[in-house]
């Protein structure tokens, strides 16, 4: 198998090698194809006939199939340059714009956000452009501390005592770096919602382990294979704002995020395709997601093959799932913990081939069910709900809740079994 494996490489380096070879001569072959076939259509059509050439025609024939083939030759060498000179000047402006991000001054790293959103915009090829959007996404997954984010220092100097000796450390940090992430955040949404010149939206985005501050998304169009922010942490004054984006790609993963700040998904719509279904990727994740502030779900929409809630932590002041949809195939909020003043499933409707709430805990001081419909789709199964349990009122007024086995949890106030 190496051998094979050797073998091939070669023949691929070959291949590279001759490219231009390959381009010419299948120029050349198709311009003599196309010559005989019309040369044919005109002798079946019009009776045409050729006369015996003489030594002067043969000569004119040579001459023009020569031009041809020069013509032909200059075409692909003008082509491959021209290939050539892009690839050449996609580096020379990328390495331009990388070494901008990379520099001390807060001013000329906000001019490489913009530098290297120029050359995502130039170079259409999804390879280039993505490259570039890596970059900007790897810039905000750089370790960031909030406390310096703001400072207009690029150092900072400690003093401590270590084994009875005074040490004094300096530290290097990026100057006011909160201000080049969110030209950073700003840039990349201004390209994903629908009226952008340049849509982005194809791509795939990156934010696994990246703080975000202030992030506002509304709006946002993500069509790509995959978003991912697992463990990224939200922090700020305002909230981080989903509402209305569309997360209609193949996976979309919020994986152990954190949001210290409130979480604001009103009418977002989660549909991903099922496309690799199969391996467990595809589909809406919040698993271990914290949700420290208020968690706001109301009107959004759930699809795809999956959506998990598995492990979440809603501990937060609220948390509303009014009026949402869930009709992905599977949805799970097992083991999922509720507290705070109010849970609210209000209106929500869950369907789909398999939906579980085993292990779940509401928490709340008041958890509210009025008019939900959980399992109660045609193709719905009924729902797992085994080991739930919830403290404070529970309201469930003409709700419609198959399989609810819920067993009260001690100090619970609520009905013990609000299935209708």
């Amino acid at each position: 198998m190496v051998g094979r494996g050797r073998f091939l490489e070669r023949q691929t380096q070959r291949m590279r090698a001759s490219a231009l070879l390959v381009a010419v001569v299948s120029v050349v072959v198709g311009a003599l194809a196309i010559a005989v076939f019309a040369w044919w259509v005109l002798w079946l059509l019009l009776g045409a006939k050729a006369d015996t050439p003489n030594q002067l025609d043969l000569t004119k024939i040579a001459l023009s199939v020569s031009a041809g083939v020069g013509g032909a030759v200059a075409l692909v060498v003008a082509y491959r340059r021209q290939r050539d000179n892009e690839r050449g000047r996609f580096a020379q402006l990328f390495g331009a714009a990388a070494a901008q991000l990379g520099n001390a001054d807060v001013a000329v790293r906000m001019a490489g956000v913009y530098a290297m959103a120029g050359v995502a915009d130039e170079f259409a090829a999804r390879g280039r452009r993505q490259q570039c959007i890596d970059v900007l996404c790897g810039y905000l997954r750089l370790p960031y501390d909030p406390a310096d984010g703001a400072t207009h220092l690029s150092s900072r100097t400690t003093t401590g005592n270590t084994d009875g000796a005074e040490v004094e450390r300096v530290y290097q940090v990026r100057q006011n770096d909160r201000e080049v992430r969110r030209t950073i955040v700003a840039v990349i949404v201004s390209h994903l919602r629908r009226q952008a010149e340049t849509s982005w939206s194809d791509c795939d985005f990156n934010f696994d382990d990246a703080v975000l501050e202030d992030v506002d998304f509304r709006w946002a169009v993500f069509a790509g294979g995959h978003t991912h922010l697992r463990g990224a942490r939200f922090i700020g004054d305002r909230s981080a704002n989903f509402e209305n984006v569309e997360f209609i790609g193949k996976h979309v993963t919020f994986h152990s995020a954190r949001f210290d700040s409130d979480a604001l998904f009103g009418g977002t719509l989660f549909t991903p395709s099922p496309d690799d279904a199969a391996t467990g990727r595809s589909g809406t994740s919040f698993v271990d997601a914290v949700f420290h502030g208020a968690a706001d779900f109301t009107d959004t929409r759930f699809g795809g093959p999956r959506t998990r809630f598995t492990g979440a932590r809603f501990a937060g002041s609220s948390v509303s799932f009014s009026r949402a949809r869930f009709a992905a195939a599977s949805t799970a909020f097992d083991d999922t913990r509720f507290a705070g003043a109010h849970t609210r499933f209000d209106g929500a409707r869950i369907d789909g081939g398999r939906v579980t709430f085993a292990g779940a805990r509401f928490g709340a001081a008041r958890t509210i069910f009025d008019g939900a419909r959980i399992g109660a789709g045609p193709s719905a199964a009924h729902p797992d709900f085994t080991g739930v349990t919830y403290q404070g009122a529970v309201s469930a007024d003409n709700a419609v809740i198959h399989g609810w086995i819920g067993a009260a949890a001690a100090g619970a106030d609520g009905p013990a079994d609000p299935a209708r």
